[in-house]
């Protein structure tokens, strides 16, 4: 087994493309085959798989996502700001881990696809992910 966790600069809010950030990370493992599991340790920011090559799947992910989760007269979690509770309940929706075959030392994933950070934060800081690696 291996572990290592990644400190990630901060993201203004919408979704990134942080594969070659945790393809970076996983240089100094060992294990070659196994299973991949990134998890963020973060309740306003989530990780999810998908189409890497137009930044427009970005853009309309992130608006979305604001229409279905933003500006909601009935919250009441607001103790850190209007964007707080959307923050939430988006990090919930899309999930906070995922997990990918490692296959001679690299990620399996399909040729269109990429691992985002979504920050759903207005000033969500800098995120840390847990990347932990299970195989021979």
């Amino acid at each position: 087994m291996f572990q290592i966790t990644l400190r990630l600069r901060p993201f203004r809010r919408g979704f990134h493309l942080i594969t070659d950030e945790i393809e970076d990370a996983l240089g100094s493992c060992a294990l070659q085959n196994g299973i991949v599991h990134i998890f963020i340790k973060h309740t306003s920011a989530s990780l999810i798989i998908n189409e890497n090559a137009d930044p427009s799947v970005r853009t309309d992910m992130e608006a979305f996502v604001n229409e279905t989760c933003d500006d909601k007269a009935y919250f009441i979690h607001t103790y850190e700001g209007s964007d707080d509770m959307p923050a939430h309940l988006k990090a919930s929706l899309l999930g906070s881990s995922v997990t990918v075959p490692l296959t001679n030392g690299r990620l399996n994933l399909g040729t269109w696809q990429g691992i985002y950070l979504g920050e759903h934060r207005d000033y969500g800081g800098s995120r840390e992910i847990v990347m932990t690696v299970m195989g021979e």
